[in-house]
């Protein structure tokens, strides 16, 4: 059982956090930018409703929802590690006017956010649920936030189902990027075994779709991305029972 405990999860992401983004880059082999591009155009905003990015880390798939937003429209990424949201405050500030307009960074758990009910016109997170210690707790929040009829997006590792693909992948994921990020990204968490190790505890495909559909989404639909390295799950809000 991998500890997900928020001690070691806070302390693991806050050591690796100046190098996070170029590690993401490096060791996805910059596949990871095409993800969240399709994230934001499968579940792209309207309206003037705010979008929120949960474990945010250091801001990217907020950053993607800013640039796609219309003006006007808030973002807010939340995270629950202060040291990444420096480094999104930091990248924040490099940024345009227009664009740092309506873009905030907020220190919040996701199982406990500090948001009234039916806020979020989107509610997504990019590769950072299975690192919430109560998975089930944490959609659910990010379901009690987001409006009815809105949509909830969770872009999440995943393993591939070709198997030549698998095999592949899993002896690069468990053998290979571990050495490389731990190397490159010097910290006593083993933050690069941990991610091999999280991703082969955490539900995928109907597993996960059902849980989301259990926390009170419906329409719940999962696209494997890149032979099924990732996976968008998407759900709508279900209306409050009469």
């Amino acid at each position: 059982m991998v500890d997900k405990s928020a001690a070691r999860v806070r302390r693991m992401f806050g050591q690796i956090a100046e190098r996070y983004d170029r590690m993401n880059h490096l060791l996805s082999w910059q596949v990871d930018r095409y993800w969240r591009w399709v994230t934001v155009r499968r579940v792209p905003p309207s309206g003037t409703a705010p979008v929120l990015d949960v474990c945010t880390g250091t801001g990217d798939l907020a950053f993607a929802y800013r640039r796609r937003a219309a003006d006007g429209v808030p973002v807010v990424g939340t995270d629950f590690c202060p040291e990444m949201l420096q480094v999104a405050r930091r990248r924040r500030k490099r940024l345009e006017a227009a664009a740092r307009k309506g873009l905030l960074f907020a220190e919040a758990d996701t199982q406990m956010l500090p948001f009234p009910d039916n806020t979020f016109q989107i509610v997504s997170v990019a590769f950072g649920l299975r690192n919430v210690s109560d998975t089930d707790r944490g959609l659910r929040e990010m379901t009690r936030v987001c409006q009815v009829g809105g949509r909830v997006a969770v872009l999440e590792f995943s393993w591939p189902t070709i198997r030549p693909v698998r095999w592949v992948y899993g002896w690069y994921f468990r053998n290979v990027l571990p050495r490389i990020g731990q190397w490159l990204a010097r910290n006593d968490q083993e933050a690069y075994a941990y991610l091999p190790e999280s991703v082969g505890e955490f539900p995928s495909g109907k597993a996960l779709a059902a849980r989301m559909e259990a926390a009170g989404l419906e329409n719940v639909t999962y696209r494997p991305l890149t032979l099924g390295v990732a996976t968008l799950y998407v759900g709508t809000k279900r209306g409050a029972p009469a």
